[in-house]
């Protein structure tokens, strides 16, 4: 497809998502929202969310080297716009995005489906784990003696306690949990390849693939440093976030430290499992309220500031990530 088509179809895919994020939020309520916070807040956020959006290209490249070498810094980056896209356009955000992602990422480095999902499920666990891990530690050494955030260290080391258990559980259980998956999978795979291949792929196919995505699981024992870039990428976007909520607050008239913004970002996550594109309202009430109780900023300077920075957050993953997403090659030639 030549780059005129591909740039007009994406366009298309971020005018029409927008469109979407503005009839179910309603211009009047975004406008309301920019309007509550000082132009000159409004500026920096802006900027703030396209130099997060960009940053999050730092953790793809790592993520991706090992799958024949990876991608180029620029490709890294549109991936990365085009990641956005889907994890607001997914039910699940980056939990049902990645799967689709990862046929992008197969195709771009002529790599499996498989080991493709490999690798970026690695990223996403190493990335959540480092943001999780600096979020206690802020709260553990900042507010332990305070009722109310001993809360939020409880939440936030319980989600760390469960990453271990998960990424523990994979580890120890590899065998029987490939075995699980090869049986669930082979029947749909047997019934979706019939389709489009005059012989259906069957059970040996299927272990194959599930066996190669552990292989990549795996390779990146041999390169740790890649594992520390992933984790980096990701504390940047948390400061990143962190600061355009500062700004925001402060473009309110609030005035707040830093660090307790820092700790709370990671808590609203969960708010991806609602089915709503976005979690919009979820994302937004926990997040508010997470920043009232550790900051002490008034309820409705909190709410205006998550407003804000959501909303151009949704504008930058629609916008800038559909024109990337409409750029992508999903299949082989």
């Amino acid at each position: 497809m030549r780059r005129g088509v591909r740039f007009a179809v994406g366009a298309g895919l971020g005018i029409g998502a927008l469109a979407a994020y503005l009839w179910y939020v309603g211009p009047g309520e975004v406008g309301s929202r920019v309007a509550a916070v000082a132009p000159w807040a409004v500026a920096v956020v802006c900027c703030l969310m396209l130099a997060e959006a960009t940053v999050d290209g730092l953790g793809v490249w790592a993520s991706v080297r090992p799958l024949r070498g990876g991608l180029s810094p620029r490709a890294s980056v549109q991936f990365a716009f085009a990641g956005d896209f889907f994890d607001v356009l997914s039910p699940a955000g980056p939990v049902s995005s990645e799967p689709i992602m990862a046929q992008f990422f197969g195709v771009a480095t002529e790599t499996s489906y498989s080991e493709a999902l490999g690798v970026r499920g690695v990223a996403k666990y190493v990335k959540s784990a480092a943001q999780l891990l600096l979020s206690v530690a802020i709260v553990g050494v900042l507010f332990l003696d305070a009722p109310t955030p001993r809360f939020v260290l409880v939440t936030l080391a319980g989600a760390v306690a469960a990453l271990l258990v998960v990424g523990a559980a994979l580890v120890w259980a590899r065998d029987a949990l490939s075995a699980v998956v090869v049986a669930v999978l082979t029947p749909v795979v047997r019934v979706v390849s019939g389709v489009t291949r005059e012989t259906p792929l069957g059970r040996d196919a299927v272990a194959d693939a599930v066996e190669r995505f552990w292989e990549r699981v795996v390779r990146f024992r041999d390169a740790p440093e890649l594992l520390g870039v992933i984790a980096l990428s990701g504390v940047f976007e948390q400061l990143l976030t962190s600061l355009a909520l500062w700004v925001a607050l402060a473009g309110t008239g609030t005035t707040v430290a830093f660090l307790p913004i820092v700790a709370v970002i990671p808590l609203p996550q969960a708010a991806s499992v609602v089915p709503v594109p976005g979690s919009l309202g979820a994302y937004d009430v926990l997040l508010a309220g997470a920043l009232s109780l550790t900051t002490g900023a008034p309820a409705a300077g909190a709410a205006a500031a998550v407003l804000v920075v959501r909303t151009f957050e949704l504008l930058v993953s629609l916008g800038c990530g559909g024109v990337a997403t409409g750029f992508l090659r999903g299949f082989r030639a």
